[in-house]
């Protein structure tokens, strides 16, 4: 009874907040009042349902799974594709997310053959300065087995507060006996920009993965760590964020616009406009830019990708992005659980929707087909009058694909031979560590390391020939070197590898001059549209 209770509270709680946001942007009294009818109205008739199944359904009833996992979203689908309920475990995630930090051990643990398996502690946490490593079989957790866990499960015990400790024990390749590690919990950032380096002389990179409360005051570090307005050119990666939050990626723009500069804007059918202007502005740091992105960059990335395109800050490079500019309010409701609820849509500075289409086509053909229009539906100009579309995403002003992996590739990928990037260490890459090599940072990955890979191929029954392995072998080699950087040093090492050779960043790189170009010309029409003069870049 206390969990029918529970489940219908939180649907009316969901129903009543409904109400609520419609009465806060609603047109009038009279169409609140009247909605009001039509909530009670539904409340009761879903609590008759609840009631119904509770009593006569072949099985017993799960009351919160019927209703946190089928009701609530299923209402919620009915809106878009972006509304969204969580549940108190998945709240507590997304709030740890937006904060930018957690407490536990600090390393992402993923599921491998029923077992949980370590994928790579964070550099500097916990975990890694105990000595864990990608790899790592966890077998125990405070003594208490693993067999039979789910991987969330292992990874709850692992989390706690701060200052407790926890004891872990796994297997390792080439380690007889099970190695066990005492380790401190701690306060874990959940760091928005991964890396900031010199990718050559006189080129930055920083590579940005989200958007959360701590996303401006790392992009600044980072920006003074590189000492930005010395470089001839800056490459922002944020290919694969998601998103997060609106502040955040308004302060991201500030850094990179002219002051008074529109950033985006949003509106919907009953929330007013509202306008996000660079506030400080760059302050005179006007190093060329260039962004890199691909589908799966969406929400807050394609705000401040769209406002540097619209305003000619800079170049976009990659692939279309997602195209979701949805905004989300997100609000707490009883139990511990939350709604984020549509309000309104994004806008760029020049008008553009961000919003793909997700009317006519299939959930799954949203999410995973990415299905853009044939056509755009929107054209727009940018300050200095170039064409730019709307409707579908941010597309690059140089579009470069992600290579596609051969066959043989994806083999070593699906028999766990290697691992895809950040994902891990492979089979082969644990078994070449198992035999304890001395391994530095001058590391390369020679021909007797190539022939214990064909030895472990041959012994794992991995078919491969001879085509296969000299047409692969210097993309093997770099995965090799890649997963025992990220296994012997830290993940960002291991990522420095794979940006040697990704054809992606290497055109972003090519592209600084024209990002130059772009800008100072984009200033001079700026200033003669107002009468006036700019600085150049």
């Amino acid at each position: 009874m206390k969990s029918e209770r529970r489940g219908i509270f939180i649907a009316i709680a969901v129903l009543l907040l409904s109400a609520v946001l419609g009465g806060i942007y609603g047109p009038n009294v009279r169409v609140t009042a009247a909605a009001a009818d039509d909530y009670q109205s539904a409340v009761r008739d879903f609590t008759s349902v609840l009631s119904v199944v509770q009593s006569n359904y072949a099985d017993p009833l799960d009351v919160d799974k019927a209703v946190y996992q089928g009701a609530i979203p299923g209402m919620l689908r009915m809106l878009d594709p972006h509304s969204n309920f969580f549940d108190a475990k998945q709240y507590s995630l997304l709030r740890e997310d937006q904060r930018g930090k957690y407490y536990g051990v600090g390393m992402i643990v993923a599921p491998r053959e029923n077992h949980t398996v370590v994928m790579a502690p964070y550099a500097g946490a916990p975990a890694y300065n105990a000595g864990l490593r990608p790899g790592d079989v966890i077998t125990k957790v405070d003594d208490k087995s693993t067999e039979g866990l789910t991987t969330p499960e292992v990874a709850d015990m692992l989390k706690g507060p701060k200052g407790t400790v926890v004891k872990i024990t796994v297997s390792r390749e080439g380690y007889p006996d099970p190695l066990v590690f005492t380790v401190t919990r701690d306060e874990i950032p959940r760091h928005s920009v991964d890396i900031a380096f010199l990718l050559k002389p006189g080129i930055g990179y920083i590579r940005l993965s989200g958007f959360n409360e701590t996303t401006d005051r790392e992009i600044a570090d980072a920006l003074r760590k590189l000492d930005a307005p010395t470089l001839d050119g800056l490459i922002l990666d944020m290919r694969g964020n998601p998103g997060g939050l609106l502040n955040e990626a308004v302060a991201v723009g500030d850094m990179f616009l002219d002051k008074n500069q529109l950033i985006v804007s949003h509106h919907g059918r009953t929330s007013p406009e509202r306008r996000y202007y660079a506030v400080r502005g760059n302050q005179g740091m006007t190093t060329p830019l260039v962004i890199v992105v691909n589908n799966n960059s969406a929400s807050a990335t394609e705000i401040v990708a769209g406002a540097v395109q619209d305003h000619d800050r800079g170049l976009i490079v990659g692939e279309t992005t997602f195209g979701k500019g949805l905004v989300q309010t997100v609000a707490p409701l009883a139990e511990g659980t939350g709604l984020a609820l549509t309000t309104a849509r994004y806008y760029t500075p020049s008008g553009r929707l961000i919003q793909r289409d997700y009317k006519s086509v299939s959930l799954y053909e949203y999410h995973y087909e990415r299905k853009v229009p044939d056509h755009p539906t929107e054209v727009r100009l940018t300050d200095s009058g170039r064409q730019v579309t709307g409707g579908g995403g941010i597309t690059p002003d140089i579009e470069v694909a992600a290579p596609k992996l051969t066959k043989f590739q994806q083999l070593l990928f699906r028999d766990d031979v290697l691992f895809p990037a950040e994902t891990g260490v492979g089979g082969f890459t644990r078994y070449f560590l198992g035999t304890k090599p001395a391994i530095t940072r001058e590391f390369e990955v020679d021909d007797n390391v190539m022939r214990m890979f064909r030895s472990y191929l041959t012994s794992h029954s991995v078919r491969f020939t001879e085509p296969d392995m000299a047409d692969n072998q210097d993309w093997v080699r770099r995965k090799i070197k890649q997963e025992v950087f990220m296994s012997v040093f830290s993940v960002q090492d291991g990522f420095k590898v794979l940006l040697e050779a990704d054809p992606q960043v290497q055109k972003a790189v090519e592209a600084v001059p024209q990002a130059r170009a772009l800008y100072q010309n984009a200033r001079k029409i700026v200033a003669q549209r107002m009468g006036g003069s700019m600085d150049q870049p």
